[in-house]
């Protein structure tokens, strides 16, 4: 199959994807025979599959597929594979591509599973259970904007076998495994990662308003999430609390208000120090990671130190927040739920991984 098919194949599928925003869907006229055969089910499927995974949210399923929809522009793929000129090329000898994925966050391995097909190469997934459901109903769409890609997507149920190169997501103890099991092949293993935002104090309400979204979507399960914010000394939190306001129903989701109420309970009996919104406890901790419910804060004094140890904490770091020009490596307030093709987990090009292999 040529580039220029999977491209064609591709943008047609984000202007599918697209349509099925939070707010509700948005009919493009331009995918009109593929929206006759599949609309309904996708919407069903947004609604429903809070049944088998509570986390997966309608309004989190549909932004999820929304925002991928919005990545899957012509000019975005273009964009995308224009550093790999190889692509142009016909892989005439495809690899075997085992991949592993997580099942933190509606769709999380969406890029691994187009990283493979626009390389030339066959995937063959193993779904997690937590969200085994929209990756293969999107491959059937996929399959009838492009049936040949066909024969390059299998999704395996059991264990990967007659692989060429593994990819796995997982936590910091499943990497372990990982790592042993796909030892004699080249892979990439995802261990756990957070995320973190720095701020100023000089911060608009926008800005903050679009912070609560990285620290909110998904209920914060995803490694792009903010689970930890810096602050200078002496900030003032109520104007950046008061900015979260528009997540306070997520408090009447029974998963999230059971780990909100449980740690408030564990800070009280510890009389540890905390700011209670009503659906977030916000707690002074060096820990990067944070539980369900909620957000870690830490001082800093000088902003040049503090670049000093993000840098060095850069293997324990997938986004850094900050509108900061003293953060090189920091993406604007809002936008760690919405990465581009080109933003690859944990820095480490997954494109290039799949081409360079023999």
């Amino acid at each position: 199959m040529k580039l220029e098919d999977k491209i064609h194949a591709l943008t047609i599928l984000g202007n599918f994807l697209q349509q099925f925003q939070p707010s509700g869907f948005i009919e493009n006229p331009g995918v009109k025979k593929i929206n006759s055969s599949f609309t309904n089910n996708v919407l069903n499927l947004i609604e429903n599959i809070h049944i088998h995974n509570p986390w997966f949210t309608p309004e989190f399923v549909s932004f999820a597929i929304s925002s991928i929809g919005s990545s899957l522009t012509e000019k975005n793929i273009r964009k995308w594979i224009s550093s790999y000129p190889e692509l142009e090329t016909i892989n005439k000898n495809p690899h075997n591509i085992g991949v592993i994925m997580a099942g933190n966050i509606p769709l999380v391995g969406f890029h691994d599973f187009i990283s493979v097909l626009i390389s030339g190469n066959k995937i063959i997934a193993k779904l997690s259970t937590k969200d085994d459901k929209l990756l293969s109903a999107i491959s059937v769409i996929l399959l009838t904007i492009e049936p040949r890609f066909n024969k390059f997507i299998y999704f395996e149920e059991n264990q990967l076998k007659n692989i060429d190169a593994a990819i796995a997501t997982g936590s910091d103890n499943t990497s372990r495994y990982f790592t042993y099991y796909f030892g004699n092949v080249p892979h990439i293993i995802r261990k756990n990662r957070n995320s973190t935002a720095i701020l100023t104090g000089e911060e608009s309400c926008s800005d903050l308003e679009n912070l609560a979204d990285d620290i909110f979507l998904y209920f914060g399960l995803g490694c792009r999430n903010v689970s930890k914010i810096y602050v200078p000394k002496n900030y003032l939190f109520p104007p950046l609390l008061d900015n979260f306001r528009h997540y306070a129903y997520l408090s009447n989701h029974n998963k999230y208000a059971n780990n909100y109420d449980y740690h408030k309970a564990i800070f009280l009996i510890d009389r540890s120090q905390h700011f209670d919104t009503g659906f977030l406890l916000v707690k002074e901790d060096p820990s990067y990671s944070s539980p369900v419910g909620c957000l870690h804060y830490e001082f800093y004094n000088n902003p040049d130190e503090l670049r000093e140890r993000i840098i060095a904490d850069t293997d324990k770091l997938q986004c850094v927040v900050s509108n900061s020009d003293l953060f090189t490596r920091g993406i604007a307030f809002g936008s760690s739920q919405k990465p581009m093709l080109w933003d690859y987990a944990d820095n480490v090009d997954t494109l290039k991984f799949l081409l360079n292999l023999t």
